[in-house]
């Protein structure tokens, strides 16, 4: 790059091949001030670059980037220059240092200057530094000012959002991108996904946020969620476990005044999550040139083979619905706003969810199927039509897969493995999506298909409920948890995709996703989770625990929404730039067949390995690699402080239960293998028993609670060996065609003709009933003192007994028993004397005389 420096010509040789263009890894600022300008230097070791902000005209916002590029004695000589430039004026005074620019706002008066004062650290991704913004501090731009009112009002209302709570940024990563579109996606195609930049609205007046090739290296994005990231200690290896969650600008406020989707698609609570699992063996992500055509990738050093990522997607149910919340009701009625025929709202959603990840989309929603007053009913039944009219104009193989079911109905009644099936919707989505690894698999060759390409995810996991909180949180563990375990075993750690439960891994992981719900909770509602992943699982520890606490964030979400949430979520619009209007649609309405761009449903597509940059002098400073306590990747969060184990297990495996034999569940790590949420349609090898040709998929019904289509391609050919049968077969056929089919008809006719057959011999099934009745006599007579044995003597019961008077024929054992029980009622009345004579009457019957 050429720059004039005191009339004489400059090149400065970008180093390590770096292009100028992509992302910058400016991170040590300086502003300086002067009476009409503001100097913002910033610097990376020895390189430099100047920003100049003009202070003379307060209406006016004038931005002008230096494209020179300054060595330390360059810089050193520039600000001399201005320094005595402006000695009449008072010179060039240096104000603060600081660690970013959030952006400029203007309200009524003049323009401010927002800026990063304080960071720390919270992530580490191939040597790209992940922070958490602690502090900001806000500059009046123009030299003087003076604040109205209103200026100061509005002031006000923009500080209420909390700078210093869940904002993230990173110098040299693309934190607003997923892993798979950094490293597959070369810098001169992929742009920020400003969708996730909250402070958009913030720079838009001074960069231009939307051509890639014109990046500006001060633009320094800021997502607001969640990151947490942990270390798991495999013996001599180890094992990083990341996880970044993205909330959406678009639609964003409080729970009750965001519901639904709006005009455009956009939906209320939009959360990305993004799970990345890597093995680094070096501190750069990995080299990223293409292989030799003759030669596949197989190696472990090639492209990113350390690094695996798996996105799934949280947000509200695409119709417009909403709830009028007031003081007085907890639960406001759900009532749906506008019924569009053509699911306009829903199309867009869609729509754009293809975009960004491909088909297909597995929908999963858990909202209530059945309530005393209908509420989120009324949903379940507009989203089911809503998908499957939307679903009847996409190609096969590209539709939508709609999963309902009642997730808190389920962990009410008991009788489901609540976690189990959410694995299991986990598996087929992720049959049908992959997950993202950027190299050959690591697993070993002959256990079972051997992968030696990079692996992309195409498509994504929706998932929802009523709030998009708690039940969504808890099933989104569960996904993360099926999709942790294929993760480790692409990396070579575990021989099954199968992790138990009670595993330090998964320890890791369900305390990453606590304080994952908890944070967009907070975000979302005020308050944090009420029902958390133990709730679910039924752990009655942690249920009986828990109840004080569920109280407590009842109460705290319900002064939240009723009383705060106004001013939240005006604190929000100023934020983001929104203007709150009555909600209309466009005259021009899309085409109600063609909802979607066809090309958005096309394969995924990468710039093959995409090179990254790479930040050498940021991570490799002499002053914090000299001492472990200030090295990141040393005091990161790690296996061995959640558990301390005694020295016989210091060995042990994170991947392996600590629980000698866990509950039977799906997820335990001698469970058998499960190809779909299905398995009970889908034969499998079993341990010990004969092997089959191949899986039949015809007995899977298409009127099940999980409707999808599966795209029969991937489908084996349903052909069986002809000796072998599956147990499920054998068990449809017994029952379609008995084999003791002649048996069972002569036991029906005996049975129907049992009681009415006057020639059946009833002395072996009879005899037992009478002797009972005739000891049943005999201890009501004693109880009344009377010598019973001189009634009824020493005779004995037979089948051929005649009848009593007025009889027409023998009395069974059910008759006489109804006798008796008209007697009690007699003797309970007090009637003796009736007792006495209908007892000498059966007495006498019995003895045969009458």
């Amino acid at each position: 790059m050429t720059a004039a420096i005191g009339g004489q010509p400059h090149v400065h040789e970008f180093e390590n091949g770096e292009d100028p263009h992509g992302l910058n890894s400016l991170s040590k600022f300086t502003l300086f001030e002067t009476k009409s300008r503001f100097y913002i230097t910033a610097s990376t070791a020895d390189t430099h670059r100047v920003l100049k902000i003009d202070r003379t005209d307060p209406t006016v916002l004038n931005v002008v980037e230096d494209s020179t590029v300054y060595d330390s004695s360059e810089l050193d000589l520039l600000l001399r220059m201005v320094q005595d430039g402006n000695k009449s004026q008072g010179g060039l005074e240096k104000v603060l240092e600081f660690h970013g620019i959030v952006g400029f706002v203007k309200f009524t008066a003049g323009w401010y200057l927002i800026l990063i004062t304080k960071r720390s650290v919270v992530g580490l991704l191939g040597g790209h530094y992940i922070y958490h913004c602690d502090e900001t501090t806000l500059l009046t731009i123009a030299s003087k000012s003076e604040r109205t009112t209103q200026e100061t009002k509005m002031l006000n209302t923009f500080q209420q959002v909390d700078l210093s709570k869940n904002f993230y940024f990173s110098y040299s990563y693309d934190i607003t991108n997923t892993l798979q579109t950094n490293l597959t996606v070369t810098d001169h195609n992929r742009r920020w996904n400003t969708r996730f930049m909250w402070n958009h609205h913030l720079l838009s007046p001074a960069f231009d946020l939307e051509e890639p090739k014109g990046r500006s290296r001060w633009v320094l994005p800021l997502i607001h969620g969640f990151v947490d990231q942990a270390k798991i200690n495999v013996f001599t290896r180890t094992v990083y476990l990341t996880l970044i969650a993205r909330r959406s600008r678009h639609y964003a406020g409080a729970r009750f005044l965001t519901r639904g989707a709006n005009e455009h698609g956009h939906v209320a609570n939009e959360v990305e999550t993004e799970q990345i699992v890597s093995e680094p063996l070096a501190t750069p992500f990995g080299r990223g040139d293409s292989p030799p055509s003759d030669h596949p990738i197989s190696d472990f050093g090639a492209g990113y083979g350390g690094y695996t990522s798996f996105v799934q997607y949280r947000g509200s149910i695409p119709v417009m619905w909403h709830q009028e919340s007031n003081q007085m009701t907890p639960r406001p009625p759900i009532e749906i706003t506008i019924k569009d025929p053509f699911y306009t709202p829903a199309a867009k959603h869609f729509d754009d969810l293809l975009g960004r990840y491909g088909a297909p989309i597995f929908i999963l929603n858990l909202i209530k199927s059945r309530e005393t007053v209908p509420r989120e009913s009324k949903l379940l039944f507009e989203y089911g039509q809503c998908v499957e009219y939307l679903n009847q104009f996409l190609p096969e193989g590209k539709k939508m897969r709609y999963i309902a079911w009642d997730m808190a109905q389920a962990a009410k009644s008991g009788h489901q493995d609540v976690m189990g099936v959410l694995e299991d919707v986990c598996e087929e989505s992720l049959q049908a999506t992959n997950f993202f690894h950027g190299g050959p698999a690591r697993n070993e060759v002959g256990i079972g298909p051997h992968r030696d390409r990079p692996l992309l995810q195409h498509g994504v996991l929706r998932v929802n409920c009523v709030d998009c909180l708690d039940r969504t949180n808890a099933a989104q563990f569960a996904i993360a948890k099926r999709a942790f375990g294929h993760q480790l075993y692409a990396l070579g750690l575990i021989g099954s995709p199968h992790l138990p439960f009670s595993c330090d891994a998964v320890d890791v992981l369900t305390e990453m996703y606590h304080d994952h719900g908890d944070t967009l909770a907070w975000q979302y509602t005020g308050s944090a989770l009420v029902n958390r992943v133990d709730t679910y699982r039924r752990v009655k520890a942690a249920q009986w625990s828990s109840h004080s606490r569920d109280l407590l964030e009842n109460i705290r979400r319900f002064y939240n929404n009723s009383m705060l949430d106004a001013d939240k979520q005006s604190a929000i619009n100023l934020f983001l730039g929104v203007q709150p209007s009555v909600p209309k649609y466009d005259l021009e309405r899309p085409n109600y067949k063609q909802w979607f761009i066809p090309s958005h449903l096309d394969e995924p597509k990468a710039d093959e390995l995409a090179p990254i940059n790479q930040v050498y002098r940021e991570y490799y400073k002499p002053h914090i690699l000299s001492q472990f306590g200030r090295l990141y990747a040393f005091t990161m969060n790690s296996t061995t402080r959640f558990h301390a184990k005694p020295k016989t297990e210091l060995l042990a495996s994170p991947f392996e239960s600590r629980v000698a034999t866990e509950m039977p569940s799906p997820t335990t790590r001698h469970a058998p293998d499960r190809r779909s949420a299905r398995r009970w349609a889908t034969p499998i090898e079993t341990p010990g028993s004969p092997r089959l040709v191949s899986a039949n998929l015809s007995a899977t019904s298409p009127d099940t609670v999980i409707t999808s289509n599966t795209n029969k391609s991937q489908l084996p050919p349903p052909s069986y060996d002809p000796t072998l049968h599956h147990p499920l077969q054998t068990m449809v056929s017994s029952l379609l065609d008995p084999p003791d089919l002649d048996q069972r008809i002569k036991d029906y006719q005996w049975y129907t003709q049992y009681h009415a057959s006057v020639d059946t011999d009833l002395s072996l099934t009879t005899l037992g009933e009478e002797k009972d009745l005739q000891l049943y006599m005999r201890m009501a007579r004693l109880a009344e003192g009377e010598n019973v044995d001189r009634y009824l003597g020493s005779s004995t019961l037979t089948s051929s007994t005649p009848a009593p008077p007025g009889g027409t024929g023998e009395k069974s054992s059910v008759e006489m028993m109804t006798d008796m029980s008209i007697l009690i009622g007699d003797r309970e009345k007090g009637r003796k004397e009736d007792l006495g004579k209908n007892l000498t009457l059966y007495e006498n019957w019995l003895k045969g005389s009458v």
